[in-house]
Parts: structure tokens; C-alpha cells; sequence
């Protein structure tokens, strides 16, 4: 864990995401991700140079018109020291009943989002933290390419004026295979997704293309991010 604390460390001092005394919420969707991202910034937060305080926050977007069971995750935050709030929503049955989106998984992301946004403005909250991690970065970038015709990607930090809050993404420098191990190791508890498009998604796809095309060309996703940041791409 600690070697992907000092990676996260370096994300946030380089991107200059934490000030002194923020307040961070973390978003935490029950993944492995948001849940190392979690416990991360609750360790950095005992001894970094600039004081932070963090909370948990979460979206339960109620896939299947059921509440999502987040009691392990609540168990870790009351170890870790950490308020948690969850908000119940009816997102699962607005997307898939409602307007039956052909492509929920846009929508759905852009929606979560916005409710975690009003969460921390409810909470007085300035700063969001996600758990997107460097995968997901080179990922992104080549879905707005080849679905989008653009070139484009998340940034590292990013200013919301309408709601007055930042958002940060720690976890950029650090690999999905290497979080997936940790949280094994570290045994958290993470939640299975109701989700009915999980695993089906543009995303998914996109990420066998990238294991495919790495084959042939070795470490395409470490060459993507370092283009993205020569070329300052989006805050990179």
C-alpha cells in the first residue's frame, strides 16, 4: 500500500490538488478504486505537510429498484474515522424503466456525478475526490478519439464555478492491476455492481482493444498519458 500512497501523493503534489485545510469528500461507488482511494487519502491525511479532513460520500443509484447494500463499506469508515453519508436515488429506474436509454452508462456517470456535487455543496464540502485511475485515463482518451472524433480526456483537477467545489482525481499514476491487488491484500470490502449493463459497455470494450493493441505496441497506455501531459492536454 505504500508504495501506491507515495503514487498518489505524487498525482496530488504534482496537479497541486490538496490545499491546507481542505475538506475532501471522497466519491465511493463500492469499487475497489474509490474504496483505495479512500483508505489512501485517510493515511495521507495523519501526516501530510498541508491538514485535510476527509468524508465519504455515496450515489446508490438502486439498480433493480433495491437499496444497494453498503454496510461493509460503512463498517470501514467507522474504523477508518470517517463520516458517511449515502444518498438513496432512483436513478437505476429512471435510466433502464423510465427512458430505457439504449447507452445508459454516459447518462448514468453524468447524473451520479452531479448528485455527489450537490452532496458536498450540502455538505459545505470543497473539494471531490474520484477513484479514476491511470487505465482509466488512457481509456478515456481513446473512447472521446474513436467514438467522439475528439481529442480529449478528465483532468487531474478541475474548478466547478456553478457548484463552487473542485475535483481531484488522486489515483491517476497508479494501475488498475496494481489497486486490484491491493485491495485484495488489504481485504476491502467492495460491493458488487447491480448495474444490468455492467461488463457490456463502451469502456469495457475499449480496454480489451488497449490490452490487444499493447501487444504490438509495448506500454501504449504509459505513452498515452505521457502525450497527454507534453501536450498539456486538458490540465495534464
Amino acid at each position: 500500500m505504500e508504495k501506491l500512497i507515495g503514487r498518489v501523493r505524487a498525482a496530488i503534489e504534482k496537479y497541486q490538488m490538496i490545499e491546507e485545510g481542505d475538506r475532501i469528500a471522497v466519491g465511493v461507488s463500492g469499487g475497489k478504486d474509490s474504496l483505495f482511494l479512500l483508505c489512501a487519502l485517510a493515511s495521507l491525511s495523519k501526516y501530510y505537510p498541508k491538514h485535510f479532513t476527509v468524508t465519504a460520500i455515496t450515489a446508490d443509484p438502486r439498480f433493480g429498484d433495491h437499496d444497494t447494500d453498503f454496510s461493509q463499506v460503512e463498517a470501514l469508515c467507522a474504523s477508518l474515522e470517517i463520516p458517511y453519508r449515502i444518498k438513496r436515488t432512483d436513478l437505476g429506474t429512471l435510466i433502464f424503466e423510465d427512458r430505457k436509454e439504449p447507452n445508459p452508462c454516459s447518462l448514468c456517470a453524468r447524473m451520479r456525478r452531479g448528485i455527489l456535487h450537490n452532496l458536498c455543496v450540502e455538505e459545505g464540502i470543497g473539494k471531490l475526490a474520484l477513484g479514476h485511475h491511470f487505465d482509466d485515463a488512457a481509456q478515456t482518451f481513446l473512447m472521446n478519439l474513436l467514438y467522439g472524433g475528439k481529442l480529449g480526456c478528465f483532468s487531474p483537477k478541475t474548478y466547478l464555478s456553478r457548484k463552487g467545489i473542485t475535483v481531484i482525481r488522486p489515483l491517476l499514476f497508479c494501475e488498475e492491476r496494481e489497486l486490484q491487488n491491493a485491495a485484495a491484500r488489504m481485504g476491502l470490502p467492495t460491493v458488487k455492481s447491480g448495474c444490468p449493463a455492467d461488463g457490456v459497455t463502451a469502456r469495457k470494450d475499449t480496454e480489451e482493444l488497449l490490452a490487444q493493441w499493447e501487444k504490438t505496441f509495448p506500454d501504449l497506455r504509459a505513452k498515452i498519458i505521457g502525450a497527454m501531459q507534453r501536450a498539456g492536454l486538458d490540465g495534464w
